[in-house]
């Protein structure tokens, strides 16, 4: 049987060049749990489990540092990276969109923001998105009441509104694309499903490859779920594959974490040495 690992990688290739993205995966998901700084050589090492050239790396690690979200720190020859305030912020926020449970309380409300500018709602709209706000109009923004408001629409005009009726309804419809959404799930559980099923026969993973495997699940995942607005499941088709996505991710995460951070105690380092161990909050992942 072909081992699964190899089957994603074989995908990935096939993809458009990612390595920023993955990039910024390995620091959410894996560096920031263990202080927030990694040497680019371990970055290589893991590059180069998925065939990444690390002239591409290195070229990928500027351009992030250009951009605002990370900085490099040189001791000798050896460069250090890590996620600047910029990134760490647009992570934190990430990382409960992907790892917390998601809410079960609605209170039959949504936040209706309206942003006139242009320019301002130029600035505004990654970071709406990646909080999980829908927009059916320019300039309007949707999310179930309560959802935090990022600081890059601070200045926006904030309404609430109700949901219960036909208008409400469609107003969701024309906000998010989520027939998009649910096959993006679809293909992410197909694409995993195989994995899930050689770990849950005891097949061996080594530790490079359960650290390769936890990376691209997350990076995978992380596409699908960051444009999911998470609405509340009364909201939501009967069908709606999500809540199997995130069980099959969890499933698989809390399978390859005892490996994975076994490779990074043994080759991850920092400034200071071997990177120090993860807080408590890592074993909390996907709970709930």
């Amino acid at each position: 049987m072909a081992h699964p690992l190899a089957r994603i990688i074989d995908q990935l290739k096939r993809e458009p060049s990612r390595t920023g993205s993955i990039v910024i995966t390995v620091f959410g998901d894996a560096i920031v749990p263990r202080g927030g700084s990694v040497w680019l050589g371990t970055l290589l090492a893991f590059f180069e489990t998925i065939d990444i050239d690390s002239g591409v790396v290195r070229t990928a690690m500027s351009r992030l540092a250009a951009d605002g979200w990370l900085e490099r720190h040189k001791v000798g020859r050896n460069s250090f990276y890590r996620l600047v305030k910029k990134g760490r912020q647009t992570f934190d926020a990430a990382t409960r969109h992907i790892y917390d449970p998601q809410p079960s309380d609605w209170t039959g409300r949504f936040e209706l923001l309206l942003i006139g500018k242009t320019e301002a709602r130029d600035a505004a709209r990654e970071a709406l998105k990646n909080a999980g706000f829908g927009t059916p109009l320019p300039g309007v923004w949707v999310a179930p009441s309560g959802v935090p408001i990022p600081e890059e629409a601070a200045s926006a005009i904030r309404l609430e509104v109700s949901a219960e009726d036909d208008s409400g309804r469609r107003l969701l419809s024309e906000s998010w694309p989520l027939d998009r959404t649910a096959d993006a799930y679809l293909k992410f559980m197909k694409t995993f499903e195989p994995l899930r099923g050689w770990i849950g026969r005891g097949e061996r993973l080594s530790d490079l490859d359960a650290f390769t495997a936890r990376i691209l699940l997350i990076h995978h995942y992380r596409r699908v779920v960051l444009r999911d607005p998470l609405l509340p499941t009364a909201l939501l088709p009967a069908d709606w594959p999500g809540r199997a996505a995130r069980q099959l991710c969890g499933e698989i995460y809390r399978g390859l974490l005892p490996a994975s951070e076994q490779w990074l105690d043994r080759h991850a380092s920092n400034e200071k040495g071997p990177l120090p161990a993860a807080g408590g909050e890592l074993a909390r992942r996907f709970g709930g």
